[in-house]
């Protein structure tokens, strides 16, 4: 287990207040959970931006706080590439100040 990571992410977030079809669906933020042998574990990672009207975004979803990339590039290593040498994330760079520290060092 200390070399498994198990990363789960939904892209579907909820929205704070009603949207036009009186739901909640359609949100822009999220949460990811990571499990495995290396993590960093037993917490909660992330800022918390608060629910204020000033705090959303576009005034009525949780704004993101992090960058899924950050954390996909801290559990895939500082240069990841996938299938050779063509980048797993392309357009990103990795930087390990951005990592939220999900991985122990």
């Amino acid at each position: 287990m200390r070399n498994v990571v198990v990363l789960t992410m939904s892209e579907f977030g909820r929205t704070i207040r009603e949207n036009g079809n009186s739901g909640t669906d359609h949100g822009h933020a999220t949460a990811m959970l990571v499990m495995g042998g290396p993590v960093n574990g037993g917490r909660v990672l992330g800022r918390w931006p608060g629910l204020d009207v000033d705090r959303r975004f576009e005034g009525r979803d949780v704004a993101v706080t992090t960058d899924f990339r950050d954390l996909f590039g801290e559990i895939l290593g500082a240069s990841p590439r996938c299938h050779g040498s063509r980048p797993c994330l392309p357009g990103y760079a990795p930087a390990a100040d951005r990592f939220p520290g999900a991985i122990r060092v």
